[in-house]
Formats: structure tokens, sequence, C-alpha cells
């Protein structure tokens, strides 16, 4: 068994994303490639996105510091911490509307 602080990983990762040049980055914490289910903590520092991408897979986003928003075409999703968002099965992106640190929950498509 292995136990993992979400609330180190997130302080770490938005430090990280501060000296960043894109403002943010990600650390993989479980699975990865060669496994189903990938979760990822990543850290954004304000005003920083991860562009338009394709879902992989069913998703969601847990807010473990800051505040977030979640977009798809017209729609869009805001997220404090301790907040759970669900990633549509389309086209979406991802804000920092403030310093923030998300848990990215990923289990792929086969």
């Amino acid at each position: 068994m292995q136990r993992t602080s979400l609330e180190a990983l997130a302080r770490q990762q938005l430090e990280l994303a501060a000296a960043a040049g894109g403002g943010h980055t990600a650390d993989t914490v479980y699975g990865g490639h060669e496994k189903v289910l990938r979760q990822t903590v990543i850290g954004m520092t304000e005003g920083a996105s991860l562009a338009e991408h394709e879902n992989p897979g069913e998703a969601t986003v847990q807010v473990l510091h800051g505040r977030v928003r979640l977009s798809a075409g017209e729609l869009s999703w805001e997220g404090r911490t301790g907040d759970l968002l669900i990633v549509p099965d389309s086209r979406h992106s991802l804000e920092a509307l403030e310093d923030s640190a998300v848990l990215l929950t990923v289990a792929k498509l086969s």
C-alpha cells in the first residue's frame, strides 16, 4: 500500500508552476500510459490555462486549491477548493482563475 499527501503535492506543484514558463506543471501520482486509470496533480498560476484538447476517456477534476474554470464550447463551469467537476465528453480547456492545484483523474477508453 502506498500513501500520498495530495496537500503536499498541490503545494509542490504550485511552487513549480510559479517558476515554470507556461505557468503550469503536472506530476502523475498514479497510473500512466500503461494503465487504464491515471491521476495527475496539476499546479497552475493565475491566468494559466490548458488549451482546448480532446477528452481521452472518462475524467474528473477535483480542485485541491484555488479556483478554476472548465470550458467546453459555449459552456463553462467554475470550481473552487473541494469541488469535483465532471469533464465533458468533448473538447475542453481549463483555466486558473487564481493560483490553483487540481487532481485530474482519467479512465482511458479502450
